[in-house]
């Protein structure tokens, strides 16, 4: 079971550029379509939209890839 988080709640991730850092934004608990693709997340194993502190960009990852600033 992976890590439960809320919106609000700044965390960390690793990527293929490095460290990142930003506040999650939408917690989703069940299957959502993400640019063009469909991610499954349950209310088990919820995932996360995340707001890059640095770029704003959005990025959707998993409890399991996430830690807690």
């Amino acid at each position: 079971m992976s890590k439960k988080f809320k919106v609000g709640d700044h965390v960390r991730w690793n990527s293929e550029a490095g460290r990142v850092s930003g506040k999650i934004v939408k917690v989703h608990t069940r299957d959502f379509d993400y640019k063009g693709h469909t991610r499954r997340a349950s209310k088990e194993e919820p995932q996360y939209e995340i707001k890059s502190d640095k770029t704003e960009h959005i990025a959707a990852h998993k409890g399991s890839a996430l830690e807690l600033v």
